[in-house]
């Protein structure tokens, strides 16, 4: 895999690839917001692919776990494509229940809206099989008391958590882009981001198993890249992020 090293030039491609991606968006429009939007996923070929976990919840916008689907989960798949060697589905994406054992076959799960999120038991008991088996879980977009449902419903898994607030030291905003900046403004709310993270065994020197961005939608700028309705160099850092976050979860 390489590693992008000239700043500049990866920020001028995200921004090219960005706009690219917005100009196909109306192929891929048309589900948002709907409660239970249809989903096509890809037949496993062992190539990365963008998986979403799909939960009962209603948030603000219809069905929680579908916020930004499938615009999202096609985006940051191009940006990786692009800066990386590595194998990745652009063509599809994976909308996946924690019942599901597919989700084995997939290293990074990405959760938005916890804050909407249901949890049973059964999907409960997998999520805590995945992750302690490997997996890396992303959970975005959900500010204020709306941590408290995350917490509960996440502790139904791993009722031993820790939650760890993350910062600029800890490798994963160094797995790929050294990262200077990773509270980015929330797009629509006036609150400090904040990311925290659970480890393995709870000890913060071995592998982070989970990241909950707080206060933070840094899945809005993937989603709404290349439109002009968010500032551009934000955007280029909350796909940094996102790229960071990937490459940590499949290198870990």
């Amino acid at each position: 895999m390489r590693r992008a090293r000239l700043w500049l030039p990866v920020a001028a491609l995200i921004v090219a690839l960005s706009a690219a991606v917005s100009a196909q968006r109306g192929r891929w429009d048309g589900l948002f917001g709907l409660r239970d939007p249809r989903v096509s996923n890809a037949p496993y070929d062992g190539r990365f692919t963008f998986t979403r976990v799909r939960y009962a919840g209603v948030g603000r916008r219809g069905a929680s776990w579908a916020d930004g689907y499938p615009r999202t989960d096609r985006h940051l798949p191009l940006i990786l494509r692009a800066l990386t060697t590595m194998p990745v589905n652009t063509e599809a994406s994976n909308v996946l229940d924690l019942e599901d054992p597919e989700i084995f076959r997939h290293p990074v799960l990405f959760l938005i809206e916890p804050g909407y999120w249901r949890i049973t038991d059964e999907g409960a008991a997998n999520l805590r099989a995945y992750l302690l088996k490997g997996g890396f879980a992303i959970f975005d977009d959900f500010e204020g008391d709306l941590w408290l449902n995350f917490e509960s419903q996440f502790r139904r898994a791993l009722p031993e958590a820790e939650f760890v607030e993350l910062d600029l030291s800890h490798p994963l905003y160094r797995s790929f882009f050294d990262l200077n900046e990773i509270r980015l403004p929330h797009p629509n709310d006036n609150v400090v981001p904040a990311h925290y993270g659970v480890f393995e065994d709870n000890d913060p020197s071995k592998r982070l198993m989970v990241v909950a961005n707080h206060n933070s939608d840094v899945s809005e700028y993937w989603d709404y890249s290349g439109t002009g309705l968010l500032p551009v160099d934000t955007t280029n850092d909350a796909y940094k992020l996102g790229v960071n976050y990937m490459i940590y979860g499949l290198s870990h």
